[in-house]
């Protein structure tokens, strides 16, 4: 590798590509070419890289030349397509579309976690976890690693941007279609009836006014993909293959950053005050927001004050009566930048 090494980001205009083009300004600097690449419904639009607006590339075989890590920031199916493409043109390929989670030979890393990983992975790809996964994973870490994670209850409250920029705008115009009607949300259906003319949604039902109890698609058991990948996913990277982990994931309407309730059982018994230090002193991105024994003004975390930020953000630490092995926590994550783009970046740097 002479020189600098060459990035490319694929799927740069999307909500994720464009969050990791931010972040660039912030971390160090190691790259020499970066390269914005899209579908051809983008080619020639333009991306502020470093301050310079630089031409989107139309993703080709030809996109991949010279470049030394290309960063996928796109759906499952076109990164099952393009991965082996970009590793055949002899570049490390960093995905973050799921497809790879239970490929043996790819390596799922989180830096915090496994950095070393990363390091020449046997495929030529690095899997990145999901959102939901990213937001919780470091603090059950660092629990596991005092007490033995045994099990886990996950309720996931997630953002609208997991379906990408039509989700927001999804969201706005409910909200606008909706807002300034004091009676709307009061009767059965009077919801579904005043959207009925707003077209076809990304979301199975109303994301304003309302919570869905579903993100992705069928899976089995009853679960959704994005449930079953949470569940995966945590029990590779804490090495507990069989670990019990229940997840319902709900879409809400927020914008911007994922919250997850979570019950978490351990071999040991547990204690408040050791969790907080656990969670304060580990190397794990979390901040621990928890001051309600004192004030209930900024006691715990929630997505309108944490989005835009690159920490993950925990707090209602505490043990509930009758579960003396069991730790409470409520999280808060964006989810375009540490449960994307910020992990994604990490992991690019970390190969080179």
């Amino acid at each position: 590798m002479a020189g600098k090494p060459t990035l490319a980001v694929v799927g740069a205009t999307g909500v994720v590509g464009l969050s990791l083009l931010s972040l660039l300004p912030t971390r160090d600097d190691i790259w020499g070419e970066i390269r914005p690449i899209a579908s051809s419904r983008s080619t020639g639009r333009r991306v502020s890289i470093l301050g310079k607006d630089t031409v989107v590339r139309e993703l080709s075989v030809d996109s991949f030349r010279g470049v030394d890590v290309v960063v996928m920031a796109v759906p499952a199916a076109v990164a099952a397509k393009w991965a082996p493409i970009a590793v055949e043109a002899g570049a490390t390929v960093v995905d973050s579309s799921g497809n790879f989670t239970l490929t043996p030979d790819v390596p799922l890393v989180v830096p915090e976690i496994n950095p070393d990983a990363a390091k020449e992975p046997a495929s030529g790809i690095v899997a990145s976890p999901s959102a939901a996964t990213l937001m919780m994973v470091g603090a059950l870490h660092s629990l596991h690693s005092a007490w033995q994670l045994t099990s886990a209850v996950i309720t996931t409250f997630q953002a609208v941007t997991d379906a990408g920029v039509a989700g927001a705008l999804r969201l706005y115009d409910e909200t606008m279609e909706l807002a300034g009607n004091q009676s709307v949300g009061q009767s059965p259906g009077d919801v579904r009836r005043m959207l009925s003319d707003l077209g076809s949604s990304p979301f199975l039902a109303p994301v304003a006014f309302n919570v869905i109890p579903w993100v992705g698609d069928e899976a089995d058991q009853g679960a959704t993909t994005t449930e079953s990948a949470v569940r995966d996913e945590l029990r590779r990277l804490l090495r507990v293959s069989h670990l019990p982990v229940a997840v319902t994931c709900v879409q809400v309407p927020v914008v911007r950053t994922h919250s997850v309730s979570l019950h978490a059982t351990f071999a040991a018994e547990t204690d408040r005050n050791d969790a907080v230090r656990i969670l304060t002193e580990s190397s794990n991105s979390v901040v621990v927001l928890d001051d309600s024994a004192n004030s209930l003004d900024d006691a715990w975390p929630t997505p309108v004050d944490v989005v835009g930020a690159d920490p993950i953000f925990a707090g209602r630490v505490r043990r509930s009566e009758g579960f003396p092995n069991s730790i409470e926590l409520f999280i808060c994550a964006d989810n375009l930048r540490k449960g994307s783009a910020l992990n994604l970046l990490q992991i690019a740097e970390l190969t080179v």
